[in-house]
């Protein structure tokens, strides 16, 4: 029982403090939030999404490249 009190003063305490704090500021700290974050590909696969990505463009541009050549 006591850990449910504790939960519920603590989502109070967050409540109130977002209401207090002004519409502006909150949308400001979304922001830079927001522009801090990683881009998806590093946080959903870390750097080896990178690299197959690369690895693909590279194989596509060479077969892109080539059967240019051949005309």
């Amino acid at each position: 029982m006591a850990g449910e009190n504790e939960y519920i003063k603590y989502l109070t305490q967050r409540f109130v403090t977002y209401i207090d704090t002004p519409r502006d500021e909150r949308k400001q700290h979304k922001e830079r939030e927001k522009n801090q974050r990683e881009h998806w590909m590093s946080r959903w696969f870390g750097w080896g999404g990178y690299g197959i990505v690369l690895w693909w463009r590279k194989i596509a541009g060479r077969q892109r490249y080539s059967g240019e050549t051949e005309q």
